[in-house]
């Protein structure tokens, strides 16, 4: 192991023209389906470290990749997913970037590109540490998977389809920005809130509909709008007084009201309005049931209003695509801290840096509530600090990049070195 971890050292240029290389390919979501370049690099990389690979669209321009490694006794030692998504975030034109963003720079030892932090510096890294181990015929007992997957950035099914797909193991870490803390999440959830009139009026009614004496009983959706937006408040007040989760700070559960679309033309009274919001929930709580929370809060506020009691507000929620369907679902997850894979991930992290391991929830949300949702113990453990991600001048820094593929290495070996039998058991437990 010593001898592994030493090499990450000696071969740090080519970790750093790795992460270079994947930051060059333009993988920007939105617009997405643009992946296909990158994944072919990464599909031939798996192959030539001895992995099989799967490769399938989830759109076009778009495929997921899919690399597993058989151990020597799959059936009675622990498999491990090691997942990462190839997206990131969008690059507008007027952004004022010190660097070409899809030309990694290295400064002051941080190494600057979109995706450095989000999250292609935790994908360069699962891949090395897996060359690493080929290189060194180090021959696991455990399956070992990489899920390379597309559409975290846009909610896309990537990691979902690989769960649909039948790929599973005893654990799985999503390698996304957490600054090298074991994350758990929060869920969030998109929906679409609607408020429409049967009947369109011309502007010259207005006057009609709102002063004594005009007689007609009418609307506009955008200011009966905001009377739901205020309700949205106060229900948003209401959470963070009477609901809290271990490892949250109060008031983490929101409801953003994100962008409002309405009316057709200033000649018209608006006769429609779209409110797109988005919502974080806790892990004790589901997309669903904040879904029905808010529904019922809004529709006993159309109620006690005399127009929308007749033509109350109507809600879409979640969808697969924010660009296909403009709309997102992520689970949450928690971290069972008395799982042995997490005990392993601790261990190998004090063993590197030196300090104990800091489990928290992350504010952020990732593709790890999908396989928590299949039935896969996971964690978020990547590279990177969440305040670059997404951000310009996206930035990794390199003296973590390394500790963090040591770490890698160390909890491969010993996790996918556990018998089945210990899998869910914690060390204290086992004993």
């Amino acid at each position: 192991m010593e001898a592994l971890i030493q090499q990450v050292e000696e071969r740090e240029d080519e970790l750093i023209s790795l992460l270079s290389d994947l930051i060059a390919f333009r993988t920007p979501a939105p617009p997405a389906r643009n992946t296909e370049g990158i994944q072919n690099r990464i599909a031939e990389k798996l192959r030539s470290i001895g992995f099989e690979v799967d490769q399938w669209e989830v759109y076009p321009g778009d495929p997921n990749v899919v690399g597993s490694k058989k151990g020597t006794e799959p059936s009675n030692f622990n498999s491990l997913i090691l997942n990462g998504h190839v997206d990131v975030a969008s690059v507008e034109e007027d952004e004022d970037w010190e660097t070409a963003p899809f030309k990694a720079a290295v400064r002051d030892r941080m190494l600057h590109g979109r995706g450095a932090a989000d999250m292609k510096g935790g994908v360069a890294a699962c891949l090395f540490a897996l060359q690493l181990l080929h290189e060194n015929n180090v021959e696991l007992p455990g399956d070992v998977l990489l899920q390379s997957v597309i559409g975290e950035e846009v909610g896309e099914a990537g990691t979902k389809q690989c769960c649909e797909r039948g790929y599973s193991a005893d654990f799985a870490l999503v390698a996304d920005t957490s600054d090298c803390e074991i994350h758990g999440q929060g869920g969030v959830v998109t929906g679409w809130v609607t408020v429409k009139s049967p009947t369109t009026h011309h502007d010259g009614t207005r006057h009609r509909m709102v002063h004594a004496g005009g007689g007609l009983r009418a609307a506009s959706a955008i200011e009966k709008m905001n009377k739901l937006i205020t309700a949205l408040q106060e229900l948003e007040r209401d959470w963070a007084v009477n609901k809290s989760y271990p490892g949250f700070a109060p008031g983490t559960n929101t409801i953003n009201p994100a962008v409002i679309e309405g009316g057709r033309h200033a000649a018209f009274v608006a006769d429609e309005c779209r409110l797109w919001i988005t919502v974080h929930f806790y892990p004790d709580e589901n997309a669903a049931s904040v879904a029905k929370e808010i529904e019922d809060h809004l529709l006993a506020t159309a109620k006690a209003d005399l127009w929308m009691k007749n033509h109350p507000p109507t809600f879409e929620w979640g969808g697969a695509s924010m660009i296909e369907e403009r709309g997102e679902v992520f689970p949450s997850f928690s971290i069972d801290e008395e799982h042995l894979a997490v005990d392993d991930l601790k261990e190998a992290h004090e063993k590197v840096f030196s300090q104990p391991a800091r489990i928290s929830m992350s504010p952020s949300v990732n593709d790890g509530g999908w396989l928590a949702e299949a039935g896969i113990s996971t964690v978020c453990y990547g590279p990177g600090k969440l305040e670059h991600a997404h951000a310009v001048n996206e930035q990794m820094d390199i003296d973590q990049l390394l500790d963090y593929t040591k770490t890698l290495l160390c909890f491969i070996v010993k996790w996918c070195n556990h018998p089945k039998t210990c899998g869910n058991m914690s060390s204290s437990k086992s004993q």
